[in-house]
């Protein structure tokens, strides 16, 4: 099913994250046509596959002059001599949407920085989150595998600019900063740092998140778990035979489980390593406790899920036939009213009612994004404590102009609520368990009664359908299962949960398919029900070990090494778990290097091969140079001779930032700031005060659908709204 057939995308340069926007658009039926794209690495050729090359001046002008969108990917000094400056771009075509993608952004005293994948994951700092809280800070902190920075600048690049191409933007601007994009990965620490709060650790004091979800060995590998709730944590003591020591009151409640980890994963260990990783993950799914094994990407290629859910399909690739993943959104486009008017205001947005469902990061961080985009969200939300994302900063940034209502959904008047609401909504979100929704009575074909033109989206852990559809899943769990938490480690450490990585990029992309429905409704007339699965989402972003894989090289865990750029690495300065990252991506910036650095001076003459012959040398010169100062220092001085370089960010240094200042990136929050989105639009971004629970309760029950007071108290009496 495709989305955008007839909305004209010009992707211009050989940029990786530009390759990644595009892919993103043609696989939902987008007609994508590169300028110039570039070759010489597999990623590139993987992501243009399919995609139309306007080779000369002629049919590059045309193509440009009927674009609904271009995307450019390049810093403000590539574009001084280009003709795809933006100037010239407007010449050729003034109302088309231009996104430009940079790694620091258009505008700000870092925009012309050098930056690579390792120097942004260190600048906005992901990497010092990514694998989780270490127990030796002599770990270096490494960049997750496969261009993980493209991916992500690409996705916020497809989200921004396809929001854009709805309404009133005709010739609208989209800024996208990678650094950015990647900070906002860890909304809830950017948050609680923005609000004066204390910046994460990367050593680990107590368990290390290993309460909520941790990893254990198995006979044959690892298995990843997360008993979280405490109904949970007591199947998982009956899951594992219930061993006498799950009574110890060392291990009674989730406190106690968090200050005794070390002796609780040992026992837990005991038991694991004597049996294989399916079959802990079978058995504690059984109990209804999440859980995965932790697989190599390629056993992702050929299973009954996967087979069930027609995600691969054969494209050749350096003269082999590959699988290659199609979309995790599960579309399915049924015929509508074509007279669907499209959203008439100031923001892409405006006039677009969403009754959003969703809870904790994913489905929340999607709303914000449409809400920041002028949508009216209406949160609905449990009776008691609501969303858990209320439990911590969390809430306070991705609540953001939103409204809340509480409904009981176990009561028949709550549910009679949440129809009425759906049918005057244009969009519905929900990230329930499979098969709640239409056990409430508010699945998408229970609700095409009310409102046959609803965009109706829901986001799962497997999909909604298939064998593994009503397995238990979260985030990070599905980061261990698609292979994602097996390769970020250094070779010799053992993998760990790590950051909620795939929870925001999911937001991303949900975001992104959201408004390519909407385009659909208003251009084609057709309604689509979305079927998103998170780890087709995960395996989607995997494409460089996913390609790998079947071309013969298997990927294995490198840290922070590299076959393409050397040095490539992270070494510690001066200071308290302060690193300095470094690549030499040419001869030129290898050569700038020996220069500023005494112990390389004589190896200027090597190249790419010597330099990765010569590592050891290398790493012992860079090592010296940087253990006698500190990171900040190391970065501007590399910097400043042109080599790429970041020191390694504190969530404090980007609230301090100078550059994020002057892109006005933070939004003034009471005595402290909030994060703001990964882009940059000329038309602004809407912002507001998330709610408190239920506060918008009467507002939405007398405005939206008309009910009188009496009505309303009378719900209240019942119960219905909590």
């Amino acid at each position: 099913m495709t989305l955008l057939a007839g909305f004209n995308v010009i992707q211009i340069g050989g940029g990786s994250a530009a390759a990644v926007c595009g892919r993103l658009l043609a696989d939902v039926g987008a007609q994508v046509t590169c300028i110039d794209p570039g070759d010489g690495i597999m990623l590139l050729a993987y992501l243009n596959r399919g995609k139309a090359v306007a080779v000369d001046a002629t049919e590059q002008r045309e193509n440009l002059a009927a674009a609904h969108l271009i995307v450019r990917e390049g810093q403000p000094k590539d574009w001084l001599a280009s003709p795809y400056d933006l100037t010239e771009l407007r010449r050729t075509n003034a109302s088309a949407i231009v996104v430009t993608i940079s790694p620091y952004g258009e505008t700000g005293p870092q925009a012309n920085d050098p930056a690579t994948d390792l120097t942004l994951f260190f600048a906005s700092g992901i990497a010092r989150q990514l694998t989780g809280q270490v127990d030796d800070l002599s770990e270096a902190p490494i960049r997750p595998v496969g261009e993980q920075s493209a991916f992500i600048g690409g996705l916020a690049a497809a989200c921004a600019g396809m929001h854009a191409s709805l309404g009133n933007q005709s010739g609208a601007s989209i800024d996208v900063s990678i650094h950015e994009a990647l900070a906002t990965l860890a909304m809830t620490e950017l948050a609680r740092t923005g609000l004066g709060n204390k910046s994460w650790d990367r050593k680990r004091l107590s368990d290390g998140n290993g309460a909520t979800v941790t990893i254990l060995p198995a006979s044959d590998g690892y298995a990843a778990i997360s008993p979280r709730e405490e109904k949970q944590w007591t199947s998982w003591l009956k899951a594992m035979g219930s061993p006498a020591w799950g009574a110890d009151p060392r291990f009674a409640a989730k406190a106690d489980r968090v200050k005794n980890w070390d002796a609780l994963h040992a026992l837990m260990s005991q038991w694991s390593r004597q049996r294989d990783k399916q079959w802990i993950a079978d058995t504690a799914q059984r109990e209804h406790v999440p859980s995965f094994p932790l697989r190599d990407v390629s056993e992702h290629l050929d299973t009954p899920q996967m087979r069930h859910r027609r995600y691969y399909g054969p494209h050749d690739l350096a003269g082999k036939t590959i699988q290659v993943p199609g979309t995790p959104f599960g579309l399915n486009v049924v015929a509508a009213d074509r007279n669907q008017r499209a959203p008439n205001g100031p923001m892409p947005l405006s006039g677009v009612r969403v009754l959003d469902f969703s809870w904790v990061i994913a489905g929340p961080t999607t709303t914000r994004y449409l809400a920041a985009m002028g949508a009216e969200v209406i949160k609905v939300e449990a009776p008691g404590k609501g969303d858990p994302g209320r439990g911590s900063e969390l809430h306070t940034v991705l609540g953001q102009t939103k409204k809340s209502i509480v409904l009981d959904l176990k009561k028949p008047q709550a549910v009679e609520i949440a129809r009425v609401l759906a049918a005057k909504s244009g969009i519905l979100i929900e990230n329930y368990a499979t098969g709640v929704m239409d056990r409430f009575g508010l699945g998408a074909e229970a609700l095409k009664t009310v409102n046959p033109d609803l965009i109706y989206i829901s986001a799962s852990g497997m999909g909604r359908t298939g064998p593994d559809s009503q397995a238990v899943a979260y985030g990070t769990l599905l980061q261990c299962y698609a292979g994602f938490a097996g390769l970020n480690r250094h070779p010799d450490v053992a993998p760990r949960i790590g950051l909620a990585w795939l929870d925001p990029m999911c937001g991303l992309m949900l975001a992104f398919v959201a408004a390519a429905a909407l385009w659909h409704r208003q251009h084609e007339g057709g309604v689509a029900r979305v079927d998103f699965s998170m780890i087709e989402a995960m395996l989607w972003t995997m494409a460089e070990p996913l390609v790998a894989s079947q071309l013969g090289t298997a990927p294995k865990p490198m840290g922070n090494a590299s076959t393409r750029h050397a040095p490539h690495g992270a070494w510690r300065c001066e200071g308290d778990d302060d690193w300095i990252s470094v690549v030499a991506r040419t001869d030129a910036e290898w050569r700038a290097l020996c220069d500023l650095v005494p112990g390389l001076s004589g190896m200027a003459a090597l190249d790419l091969s010597g330099r990765i012959a010569a590592q050891r040398v290398i790493d012992a010169a860079l090592t010296a140079w940087a253990g006698s100062r500190s990171a900040s220092a190391a970065a501007e001085a590399l910097l400043k001779a042109g080599v790429p370089a970041a020191a390694l960010a504190r969530h404090g240094d980007l609230v301090k930032s100078p550059h994020l200042a002057a892109r006005e990136f933070w939004d003034r929050h009471g005595s402290g700031v909030l994060p703001g989105l990964p882009w940059r639009a000329s038309f602004g971004r809407t912002t507001g005060p998330a709610p408190e629970l239920g506060a918008d309760s009467e507002h939405v029950l007398a405005n939206v659908i008309g009910l009188s007071q009496e009505h309303i108290a009378e719900l209240r009496k019942s119960g219905a709204l909590g």
